[in-house]
């Protein structure tokens, strides 16, 4: 480990990143998705992965977490090959298998953020129970807790889903598009949930495509168009030239960056350069 990027424990020993890529490469068999990754995550810092549908954010989430297995280079999780520490982690994917599990209330999805800890048929305990409500409560569902998870809305369906990720009490959180059809309200609440992750000591990454709120809250930003196009903190990352080479065209207004997501082959009917 580079001595410039190691922090002391209370206990004054060298403390581990919570996440160490270097030169990784992430993809699936014969397909490389996106070369030579390097970052270092600590505890209590909190990074965004922003890019288009197809620009290796999942892929870096699955690698990260063990379900895709690193290409080249290396990554480490709690200084562990992913998938060493799962119990550690929550992670909140794009599916969600528990959606065609019947019957099952909004508050049985939630208590399944507690299985780790306890295993699937350990009993739990009352300080269990406080904390699915406190998530609960945490995302506005808890006067959801018994309606069957189907008959929920989209938007009810993923506060569940942030919910059990939040009654976890895990110290690494990732999450691929949190936020997908919260309305803002619900994005409001997610909000406040991962500032009160972070200040619990835990470390957040996630893949959202919202350069403003989301972004603004993580100490990194990496931007990925099938490569790491920037790496950094938020206001020396995200720029409209970056933007552009990300996303393909950036539109001003009110002293904002606004993204409109196109192809980048049609990038020219908007007459803005296709990134390189």
């Amino acid at each position: 480990m580079d001595s410039r990027e190691a922090t002391l424990a209370p206990s004054g020993k060298v403390a581990i990143p919570y996440v160490e890529a270097r030169r990784l490469v992430i993809g699936y068999p014969n397909e490389v998705v996106v070369p030579d990754v390097s970052f270092t995550l600590k505890q209590g810092e909190a990074m965004a992965l922003i890019g288009t549908n197809g620009s290796g954010k999942s892929t870096l989430l699955k690698t990260l977490v063990g379900l895709l297995p690193p290409l080249g280079g290396s990554i480490s999780v709690f200084g562990k090959a992913p998938g060493g520490e799962r119990a550690r982690i929550a992670y909140l994917g794009q599916f969600h298998a528990s959606a065609f599990v019947l019957p099952i209330r909004a508050v049985d999805v939630v208590r399944m953020g507690r299985f780790p800890w306890h295993g699937l048929w350990q009993r739990m305990g009352h300080q269990d129970d406080e904390i699915v409500a406190g998530a609960m409560r945490a995302m506005g569902i808890e006067d959801l807790a018994d309606l069957p998870l189907r008959s929920l809305s989209g938007g009810q369906q993923q506060r569940t889903y942030m919910a059990q990720v939040l009654a976890h009490r895990a110290d690494l959180l990732v999450m691929d598009e949190p936020t997908s059809g919260l309305d803002a309200g619900g994005r409001e609440l997610f909000l406040q949930a991962i500032h009160g992750e972070i200040a619990r000591g835990a470390s957040v990454i996630m893949a959202t495509h919202d350069i403003e709120e989301e972004a603004a809250l993580c100490h990194q930003v990496i931007l990925l168009a099938r490569r790491v196009v920037a790496i950094g903190v938020p206001n020396e990352v995200i720029t409209a030239e970056a933007l552009l080479e990300t996303f393909g065209i950036v539109v001003t207004g009110d002293q904002k960056l606004r993204v409109l997501e196109c192809k980048h082959d049609e990038c020219e009917r908007f007459g803005t350069k296709k990134p390189r």
